[in-house]
């Protein structure tokens, strides 16, 4: 499926896939290390009857990347944009990992557009603090990162992508993924080399990774910055898709969100990890439909 694109009225270029007609419109944002291109799966499995529209986040993909990000505000501000210059009034919302976490502040800001919001293997209410590391690259639990150039030279969890980035290294990534993500399933080959080449696009792996620890609409510290509360806000029926084994948001961020939005939430647990895209496609996409239809 081809990129379609869009300028939009900040000026930054928004690529993204569109498929299927319908009355019911679904948008999907992907998370990080990704894009749109890795809702290739997802896109083929549903519906053609559901109108869909899958973006690539500023800094991502096809899309253009003129201003840095601070928050995963500015990454919703953008969905916004689009969704308005498309004229696209009322939809569902569904966001994978960091996506979740700009699903669920777009929903705070706009809370009439959306129908129906869908949080896969989301970053949790609290976002995603960063440990600082000791001399043997241990985490030093309760000391927290806190500005881009400290994650920049984060030899652990940041420094081994960046340098994979900057030297095409995709036997690195590969590797990450592996140990992280694809634990309980792999795509096959041609498609696994698709996606690597699709993480090489990136272009703001620090300034994502700076968002998500500032990200925080729990009504507590988490160890960055001072919670909003603005989870309170969010009455939108919600579908949280979770994986047990998921070793890149873990369960408890899942049951934190849960927990948060029980009076409009319902909980799905899986036995896969991070990407059920992969690990139960089939479970992931027909709960996907019967909740949004």
């Amino acid at each position: 499926m081809s990129l379609k694109y869009i300028t939009l009225s900040n000026e930054e270029t928004l690529a993204y896939r569109e498929q299927g007609a319908g009355d019911k419109t679904l948008i999907l944002v992907h998370g990080n290390m990704t894009s749109s291109q890795h809702f290739d799966v997802l896109l083929e499995a549903l519906p053609k009857n559901l109108k869909v529209y899958a973006v690539d986040l500023r800094g991502f993909g096809g899309s253009s990347y003129k201003t840095r990000v601070n928050h995963l505000k500015d990454f919703s501000d953008d969905i916004k944009l689009f969704v308005d210059a498309l004229n696209i009034k009322t939809f569902s919302l569904a966001g994978w990992s960091t996506g979740g976490g700009i699903a669920m502040q777009y929903v705070i800001d706009h809370p009439e557009d959306v129908e129906k919001l869908v949080l896969i293997e989301s970053v949790g209410i609290s976002g995603y603090p960063i440990f600082r590391k000791d001399d043997s690259g241990q985490p030093i639990i309760g000391d927290f990162l806190t500005t881009k150039e400290e994650l920049e030279n984060d030899a652990v969890q940041v420094l081994p992508i960046l340098n994979a980035y900057k030297n095409e290294d995709k036997n690195t990534l590969k590797a990450i993924w592996n140990m992280l993500i694809y634990t309980t399933k792999q795509p096959d080959e041609k498609q696994y080399d698709i996606y690597l080449d699709d993480m090489l696009t990136q272009r703001n792996l620090v300034d994502v990774d700076y968002a998500l620890m500032y990200f925080n609409i729990s009504p507590s510290h988490n160890g960055v910055v001072e919670g909003s509360g603005r989870v309170s806000e969010i009455k939108t029926p919600t579908l949280v898709f979770q994986g047990k084994n998921d070793l890149v948001v873990p369960q408890m961020m899942g049951d934190g969100i849960y927990e948060a939005l029980k009076e409009h939430a319902t909980y799905i647990q899986h036995d896969g990890g991070h990407s059920p895209l992969i690990d139960d496609l089939e479970s992931l996409n027909n709960h996907i439909v019967n909740f949004i239809k």
